[in-house]
């Protein structure tokens, strides 16, 4: 039995929930997993343009959240935005996982330039501002991907810290 879920003697479905919730799965792959669940008996948006609705309603919520500096009101409407954005992502059958790390990826690799770029002309970042760190970085997002790919499996481990 362990960790799968009873059905529910009304209709024999599934109970979400009955599911515990794991810490070690990440929340936006469980979020990913209870949308799914919940557009498999029917609760879902009936088009992309609805889900994008959604996301401007949770957008201005969060807004009035932070004009307000409610930090408990901004960090459950944070959530709410991470929450149709997974959906958004299981909407047009995108792994939002996948997603975010792709992007993590291109962030590491576009700090690496910058930081690599600085260190070049005797900088560091620390030692730089907004403005030049601002410029590198847009030069890495204009350079081609395969360059970025080179670059990146240069960096060595005591990037980041």
């Amino acid at each position: 039995m362990g960790n799968k879920p009873k059905k529910s003697k009304k209709n024999g479905r599934k109970d979400i929930r009955k599911r515990p919730l794991r810490s070690e799965t990440s929340s936006l792959s469980l979020a990913y997993r209870l949308t799914k669940k919940a557009s498999s008996v029917g609760f879902d948006w009936p088009d992309v343009t609805s889900v994008l609705g959604k996301l401007d309603e949770e957008l201005k919520e969060f807004k009035e959240a932070l004009r307000l500096q409610n930090r408990k009101k901004m960090r459950e409407e944070l959530g709410d935005l991470l929450f149709v954005l997974v959906n958004l992502a299981r909407f047009l059958h995108m792994d939002p996982e996948q997603a975010l790390r792709g992007t993590i990826l291109k962030f590491v690799t576009r700090f690496h330039y910058v930081e690599t770029s600085l260190r070049r002309e005797g900088k560091s970042l620390r030692h730089s501002n907004i403005f030049e760190m601002d410029r590198l970085w847009e030069e890495a997002k204009a350079r081609p991907q395969n360059l970025l790919r080179k670059a990146r499996g240069k960096r060595n481990s005591s990037d980041f810290r």
